[in-house]
């Protein structure tokens, strides 16, 4: 049965043969529009099924969650012929779909030629095995596919040892022995060599394996601590210049790095695709007023984030608690947009801090989205703001917002600085909002309202200035 979007979603409409089927979900196969590119296409990417479990909410959030996959898959680089939803109270415990229905996938599979089961959850070591013996073919799930793409577009040092943390700690419960890989390891004689006697068996390979990855895991942990201080020191650099700072985070693929390109002429990488960029950036901008800010923009969310990868990036996650105002991206043409609010905000609730920073959620690709669905957001997220990085429109309005938002200069001064000092006055343009400024022969008069390290600065070796 063909599964429509316009069929009932009350699932006790369905007769019960058809609530527990595999039904296909309509337009998850990828088209190729250039002939030219089948030949290479086939060569190069591998053929997956994909197949959910619909345990709760409604058959639009079942769809929905399988398109994500079906994205998800092709970040990663596969052709994807089928996917499929199978209506069950929880996933089965020996092979997540059930032993019947999974050898009807097995058919399937042969039938359309996929060599890749992807499944869209998290699997035990034991439902992959089960299930790989019954499909015939490679079986993966949702986490080891995130994991590949986070691999795939980790470009810096710090981004990749975070990566391959991740994928170590999925790794490890998984490792599986096969042949000789359960054979004893003998050291002396018994392994040809000239110790003193046979020693007996030692670990298994699969042991060694284990260690190797334990050992692999604590050095990483090591340089990510190493990396760690020294992302550290820029930030308290940064915060001992008392320069507000501003975290730029959302879900992934809503535009976080478009909005920050917009926002700063920053330059980053910008793709329609999922985790196109996974390292943060930094950068500076000035609110209308000309006060100096700084804008980081974070790795993107997605749900069921694999909680390896949310441990693994806590030192990069940890921009979003130190800063001052979260800029909290949300793509306004996606079909569900409210889903997207609240994986992030669940990934939120595990980095300590965050709960106590000011949020603007910032509805994105307003250019593209329905007007229908932006109002229902603004009515919904009081402290919101509609824009399109694309376009630039609502960008004024946004900036005028996070004027409004950062700490406030609470020290306004009226000094005259000696013309020795012209640093202060620089620090006075660069870190607050300067009223007035006028030269004497004595030395500068500097009107202006600024934070309290260069108020006391100002206030050694500056003098007052009566005012009338």
């Amino acid at each position: 049965m063909t599964y429509m979007r316009n069929e009932p979603e009350d699932i006790g409409d369905y007769e019960l043969e058809e609530r527990q089927a595999l039904r296909r979900v309509a337009g998850l196969s990828t088209e190729l529009t250039d002939i030219t590119e089948v030949e290479y296409r086939q060569l190069r990417l591998e053929r997956v099924v994909l197949v959910g479990v619909w345990t709760s909410g409604t058959a639009f959030d079942a769809e929905n969650s399988l398109q994500e996959l079906k994205l998800l898959a092709e970040t990663a680089g596969s052709e994807v012929l089928e996917g499929l939803i199978q209506r069950r109270d929880k996933p089965d415990s020996a092979t997540y779909i059930g032993s019947g229905k999974a050898t009807e996938l097995r058919d399937i599979v042969s039938t359309s030629g996929a060599d890749t089961v992807i499944c869209d959850g998290e699997l035990t070591p034991g439902q992959l095995r089960q299930l790989e013996e019954i499909v015939k073919v490679k079986v993966i799930d949702r986490t080891a596919l995130i994991l590949d793409i986070f691999a795939q577009h980790a470009k810096s040092r710090e981004g990749k040892a975070q990566v391959e943390l991740a994928q170590l700690q999925y790794l490890l419960p998984r490792l599986r022995g096969w042949g000789g890989n359960l054979s004893r390891q003998v050291g002396g004689r018994a392994a040809g060599g000239v110790g003193i006697g046979g020693r007996g068996p030692g670990e298994t390979k699969i042991e060694l394996d284990r260690r190797r990855i334990r050992e692999r895991m604590a050095k990483l942990r090591r340089q990510i601590k190493e990396m760690y201080t020294s992302r550290e020191t820029k930030r308290h650099r940064r915060q001992s210049r008392e320069v507000p700072a501003v975290a730029i985070a959302g879900y992934t693929n809503a535009g976080k790095s478009s909005l920050l390109n917009r926002l700063t002429g920053a330059g980053v990488l910008v793709e329609d695709a999922l985790f196109a960029t996974l390292d943060p950036t930094v950068r500076r901008a000035r609110t209308p007023e000309g006060r100096l800010f700084t804008l980081a923009d974070t790795v993107g969310f997605v749900r069921h984030l694999p909680h390896q990868l949310v441990e693994a990036f806590r030192s990069t996650l940890e921009e979003v608690g130190d800063a001052d105002l979260i800029l909290h991206v949300v793509d306004g043409s996606h079909p569900d947009p409210e889903s997207q609010l609240a994986a992030v905000r669940e990934v939120f609730s595990e980095i300590s801090g965050v709960r106590d920073v000011p949020e603007i959620v910032v509805v994105n690709k307003a250019d593209a989205a329905d007007p229908v669905v932006l109002a229902r957001l603004t009515m919904r997220e009081r402290h919101s703001i509609v824009v399109s990085a694309r376009t630039g429109s609502g960008i004024p309005e946004l900036m005028a917002l996070i004027e409004r938002e950062l700490p406030r200069l609470d020290h306004e001064v009226h000094m005259l600085v000696p013309y020795d000092r012209g640093d202060l006055i620089a620090r006075a343009h660069q870190e607050g909002e300067v009223l007035s400024v006028d030269h004497t022969g004595d030395g500068t008069i500097l009107h202006a309202r600024v934070l309290p390290s260069l108020f006391h600065e100002l206030d050694r070796v500056a003098k007052p200035v009566e005012t009338v």
